[in-house]
């Protein structure tokens, strides 16, 4: 049986995500980079997550913080607070490291950890997508996972309040 004792580790600071993935770049990975505000966990996340994984050895997850989906979504958000749904995100198979960004985009901090791949799920065009442009600059890859149809935060929230 394997012990859940490791998922905390999976969430790092800036500076450690960078130490992290020096170390992995050292031994020949690939990282791949994706985001979003994951305040409650579904199955399309679940879908993307795994699509996003496929694309490089290492997936780091940014999450937006607390105050920052406040700025995006308004009142009443997030319904999960941010070390819950790092927390859960961490205990994924398929997530290697996990990061809260406070900015309303992860623009600057994937200029940080320079990923090879920036995987942004969604119906987005390539330029719309924070951080594109930069990784595309360094030789890296842009990649647009489709939404799974039927599966969204806004909807589970809406389902709840309308029962």
């Amino acid at each position: 049986m394997r012990s859940g004792s490791t998922i905390p580790s999976k969430i790092l600071t800036l500076p450690d995500l960078e130490k992290k993935i020096a170390q992995w770049r050292l031994i020949g990975k690939t990282i791949a980079f994706t985001n979003g505000c994951f305040d409650i966990l579904h199955a399309g996340h679940i879908a993307s997550l795994t699509e996003a994984a496929k694309q490089a050895d290492i997936l780091v997850v940014g999450i937006n913080a607390d105050s920052s989906i406040q700025g995006l979504k308004g009142h009443g958000r997030p319904i999960n607070k941010e070390d819950a749904r790092a927390l859960l995100l961490a205990s994924l198979l398929m997530v290697d490291a996990v990061i809260l960004f406070s900015e309303p985009n992860p623009r600057d901090l994937i200029v940080a950890i320079r990923p090879d791949v920036l995987v942004k799920g969604g119906d987005y065009k390539v330029e719309e997508i924070a951080g594109a442009k930069e990784v595309m600059s360094w030789g890296g890859r842009v990649i647009i996972n489709p939404i799974v149809e039927g599966f969204s935060t806004s909807s589970i929230i809406n389902k709840i309040q309308n029962s």
